[in-house]
């Protein structure tokens, strides 16, 4: 019996990331640097991780509640209030997710309708689109390409004037991946301006916030909180990449309705993680200080490198990743050029196309890695430009 024609019609539209399987291609190729996954290189700190221990020997290994334990939320909250002036309830406006990657699937899964579209700022993350794909929804892309990656609220009145009521979100970003970018405080507010003339919802995804260089991390939720479900975690501020410690926080309302898609998806984050959560967001409050100091060391090597290869960056001001744009001279099938570096000089970046059509001629390089990895990457990448 074949029942391969009974699923869900949605999932011909959605593949395994590009970049997971670029990442699973070239891991063959002996010697191999892979500056492909956005995963800090940074251990977990060591307090945190003291933390977990603690709640392992105290047996602190049941269910919590589905919002996630009262003290982990009320740290939650304290802690972006401290950080980023934004104040939320910690019994109803805050929910701990599986990941940043849950926190995206409940929210969206909550929202979209059939029909329904999504604005998104493109080159973009490519976690997003499957999700509105199975929601029977529709992305829409706005190039940010002409402006160096910076959404601008000229470009979402556009977008909205062609796509009207149709609308139900937008997602931003920011700082970005794949390139870094990220938004000063007036061009957050311009935004927010915007987005408040229109009933849509405003997913903002800024879990690279604390990795944030020039400039205080602005939340557009600051200006907009009505409209606005806010996702945060502590994978890339503490290294806690597979302790899955995501949140969403928002108003009451919208709470209560995305824990409905949460439960069903999760139940409830692991009770370790979030036992661990409370000293990362609490005691660990500037654990992200140092991490940040060694990447903008990295982030303005590889620029300089880059640049001196003949790639066009526009210099990002957060996140850990260079996405740069390929010199015309040169292979502009990002997956081709891609592979054949990787085959060639034993160096993995992500091919552009991995963040849509917009990021096509672009590669990313994840420059979380330590500097001797760096060095040594670059002095490949720069022979494989020579060559």
């Amino acid at each position: 019996m074949d029942l391969t024609k009974r699923f869900n019609k949605q999932l011909n539209r959605i593949a395994v990331s590009v970049i997971r399987q670029f990442d699973e291609q070239v891991s063959g190729i002996e010697d191999v640097i892979k500056l492909t996954l956005g995963e800090p290189d940074f251990h977990t700190p060591d307090h945190v991780k003291d933390a977990a221990h603690e709640a392992i020997k105290n047996n602190f290994s049941h269910y919590t509640g589905m919002s996630g334990l009262l003290d982990v939320r009320q740290a939650a909250c304290y802690f972006m209030k401290e950080k980023y002036a934004v104040e939320y309830k910690p019994e109803s406006e805050v929910l701990v997710t599986v990941g940043a990657t849950e926190a995206i699937s409940a929210s969206l899964l909550s929202i979209l309708e059939p029909g329904d579209k999504v604005l998104m700022p493109a080159p973009i993350y490519p976690g997003y689109e499957p999700v509105i794909y199975l929601a029977s929804a529709e992305p829409v892309y706005i190039d940010t390409r002409s402006n160096h990656f910076v959404l601008t609220p000229e470009m979402i009145e556009n977008a909205m004037a062609e796509h009207g009521n149709q609308v139900k979100a937008i997602i931003l970003n920011y700082p970005s991946n794949p390139t870094g970018v990220t938004y000063t405080r007036e061009e957050v507010q311009a935004i927010a301006e915007v987005l408040k003339k229109y009933p849509i919802f405003v997913i903002s995804d800024e879990i690279y916030s604390e990795l944030t260089y020039e400039d205080q991390h602005v939340s557009i939720a600051e200006f907009i909180p009505e409209q606005t479900i806010l996702i945060n975690g502590l994978s890339k501020s503490h290294a806690m990449t597979g302790w899955r410690i995501g949140f969403i926080f928002g108003p009451e309302r919208l709470i209560a309705e995305v824990i409905k898609v949460h439960q069903y998806l999760v139940t409830a984050a692991s009770t370790i993680s979030q036992k661990a959560a409370i000293r990362a967001l609490v005691e660990g409050m500037n654990d992200a200080t140092t991490m940040k100091k060694e990447y903008l060391e990295r982030r303005d090597f590889v620029y300089d490198e880059m640049t001196k290869f003949g790639f066009e960056v526009a210099k990002p001001n957060g996140a850990f990743y260079i996405f740069a744009k390929i010199p015309s001279n040169y292979e502009q099938n990002s997956m081709k050029f891609c592979v054949d570096l990787a085959e060639k000089e034993a160096v993995a970046i992500i091919p552009g196309i991995a963040f849509g059509e917009e990021g096509e001629g672009y590669v990313r390089i994840s420059y979380a890695a330590d500097m001797k990895t760096l060095k040594e990457a670059m002095k490949r990448i720069g022979r494989y430009m020579k060559s």
